[in-house]
């Protein structure tokens, strides 16, 4: 079984911030990756949708935003799918 946790490194060892679902002696490989958040960020795409944002001449509240999604009656899920179409 794959388990992600954050752990801190002390006195030569890895604690994790959380339980781990080990028996006792149990072997496991590490990948070890400082501050593992500002790995998983595109920093690409980021970049670039700030910039689409910035160039907004209006930017819409959250509750508008929500208003405008409660308006839709498919599934999010398949209308995404299908506006993709095949790949």
């Amino acid at each position: 079984m794959r388990q992600q946790v954050e752990a801190i490194y002390e006195n030569g060892l890895l604690r994790p911030l959380q339980p781990l679902e080990l028996k006792e002696s149990d072997r496991v490989y590490l990948t070890v990756s400082p501050n593992a958040a500002d790995d998983m960020v595109d920093h690409t795409l980021l970049a670039y949708a700030k910039a689409r944002v910035a160039a907004l001449d209006y930017i819409p509240t959250h509750e508008e935003v929500r208003e405008n999604l409660s308006k839709i009656k498919e599934s999010m899920s398949e209308l995404i799918i299908s506006e993709r179409g095949a790949y």
